[in-house]
This record gives C-alpha cells, sequence and structure tokens, in this order.
C-alpha cells in the first residue's frame, strides 16, 4: 500500500466532506480513492471514517489520525517544494479569491507581467465578496479587505485603501452640502456598505484634532459589492465614503465631490488570506510575492 497516497486521499475526504468531491481535487477514480481509504484502515485496523448514502463522518480515531497526517503532509510538501524549487518552475492551477474591484483596479490590468514570468500557471480568479470554503472548493488564497472574519485563517497585511467621503453634485444642490459630521445625523441620506457575512453596516468614522465621532444615518440603500456602492453615490442616492482608487476619476470629472474633507476617515486594510494547515506550493508563493509588490504602490488618501 502507498501510504502516503492513501493519507492524502483520507484528508481530502475530511476537508471536503465527500468521496467524489475528494476523487475531483485529487483527480483519481472514485474506486481508486476508496479503495486507498480501505486499505488505509485495514493497515491502522480501525476505522477512521462512517460512510452513509448521505455524508461522511469521522471517527474519533479519524480526527485524531487526520490533526497528525495534516502535519506530516505539509512538512513533506514543504521539504519536497524547497529541494525541487531551484529546478522546477511553477506551474499549474492557481485558485484564488478577491472583489471585482481588486481584480478589475490592481490584478487583471497586470496580468501580462505576471504570466510573462511564469507562463505554466492557469489563474482562475474567483470574483466576489461571498464566503469561502477555502478547503471544500480548494480555494489558494485570496485578497480581501478588512479584517479577516476567520480567525482560523491565516492572514499577512499587504496594504491598506483610504476612504473618501463625497456625494454627486445633484444630491448636494437638493440637500445642501454638510459643513460637520455631526449634521449627517439630520437631512442626509446614506448610500451604505453591508458586510455580507454578518450584515452589519459599516457606520461612518471621522477624525479631527483628537476626537472622534462616529456616525451611522439613515439609508435607504445598503449595498456589499464596492462597484455599485460608487455607482450609488454617483446616482445620487446619498452620501459615501468611498475606496479612493475607486473614486479619483469620478471626482475628476466632477461626477462626485468630496465633503468634509478636513476630517480624516478610517482605512480600510488589505490582507492576502490562506486555509489552515494548507501548504503553500511554489505557484501561491510567486503570486503572492508579485502581488505584494504590485500593492505595494498604494497608500491611502491624506498619506500620499
Amino acid at each position: 500500500m502507498d501510504q502516503l497516497s492513501a493519507m492524502r486521499a483520507f484528508v481530502k475526504v475530511v476537508e471536503t466532506g465527500n468521496f467524489t468531491r475528494a476523487a475531483e481535487t485529487l483527480r483519481m477514480p472514485k474506486a481508486t480513492l476508496t479503495n486507498l481509504i480501505q486499505r488505509l484502515e485495514k493497515h491502522l485496523q480501525t476505522r477512521l471514517l462512517n460512510r452513509t448514502t448521505r455524508r461522511v463522518v469521522v471517527t474519533t480515531d479519524g480526527a485524531l489520525y487526520y490533526e497528525r497526517a495534516v502535519t506530516i503532509i505539509a512538512d513533506i510538501d514543504e521539504l519536497d517544494g524547497r529541494l525541487s524549487q531551484a529546478q522546477t518552475e511553477p506551474s499549474g492551477r492557481l485558485r484564488v479569491e478577491m472583489s471585482g474591484a481588486f481584480a478589475d483596479w490592481f490584478v487583471i490590468p497586470f496580468l501580462c507581467e505576471f504570466y510573462q514570468k511564469y507562463p505554466d500557471i492557469q489563474l482562475d480568479i474567483g470574483i466576489g465578496d461571498r464566503t469561502v470554503d477555502y478547503l471544500k472548493e480548494n480555494v489558494d488564497c485570496a485578497l480581501r479587505g478588512g479584517e479577516p472574519a476567520d480567525q482560523s485563517l491565516i492572514a499577512r497585511r499587504v496594504s491598506e485603501i483610504g476612504l473618501i467621503t463625497c456625494a454627486a453634485p445633484k444630491y448636494l444642490d437638493k440637500f445642501g452640502t454638510p459643513e460637520r459630521p455631526e449634521n449627517l445625523e439630520a437631512g442626509h441620506s446614506f448610500v451604505n456598505y453591508f458586510v455580507a457575512q454578518t450584515g452589519q453596516v459599516r457606520p461612518f468614522v471621522f477624525r479631527k484634532d483628537g476626537r472622534e465621532i462616529s456616525v451611522a444615518g439613515r439609508h435607504w440603500i445598503a449595498v456589499n459589492d464596492a462597484r455599485s456602492y460608487v455607482l450609488s453615490a454617483v446616482a445620487g442616492h446619498g452620501i459615501g465614503q468611498l475606496p479612493d482608487f475607486m473614486v479619483s476619476e469620478e471626482l475628476e470629472k466632477g461626477t462626485l465631490v468630496q465633503v468634509l474633507d478636513d476630517w480624516t476617515t478610517d482605512t480600510i486594510p488589505l490582507y492576502i488570506v490562506y486555509p489552515p494547515n494548507r501548504h503553500l506550493s511554489n505557484k501561491v508563493r510567486v503570486f503572492v510575492d508579485w502581488l505584494i509588490r504590485l500593492l505595494a504602490g498604494i497608500q491611502p488618501a491624506g498619506q500620499r
């Protein structure tokens, strides 16, 4: 029995919760995977998984074996990767997740440079801010804005984004231009952004001369997509605190006007996150290094 292959098969079944998905991820016939698990259980003289027609449940022995197997496989992959890194060009499928705004502004326009250097990497980018099951969906890494909600993820802070408080001229003509943050609580409407995972609306925060004011005004529209957030403000639906890299052109054209510019606002941290217990292969390492270099030039408004 190839015990290492059997261990990999077992770990993938636990992570995906399904024999079929595990076989697809490992690119082997389901019958082969099933046979590997059966031989492993026979070798260990214990049942690792309880199978029913609907689901797979890890036994107590299986849970203990999984914890050690993940560490052993990661150590072997790390050793193999370090020894072969100098001789092997990064290659294969790389699955990345990020919002549409990050993809459109930060990544896709510059991918030719990446492909020229690493032509054997196939990059699959999942677009959106949805909650991702990294293990089941075989996602290698993600670029996310804001503090990671899942504390089990490995997160590396790589940059930050500034926010600019602004509104459309037609909105300001109708409702007036606020002179202080307190003015926003009466007579004004917000365009709000809510976190998809929690549904919570992010308040507007302002700072000046040691003071901090948090305003949670009324809104009649809130979205959970950055591009829709900007478009809602441009359409005149209210005042928004918008990502600076997305509104610089709108401010130049005059379709948006900055307000309360003598107050500073929060910044949004940018993180590259990895699933736990996942070995960073060469292809992941080179992409992350390239992305960090790409994002290094980003400076929030007010810090340029």
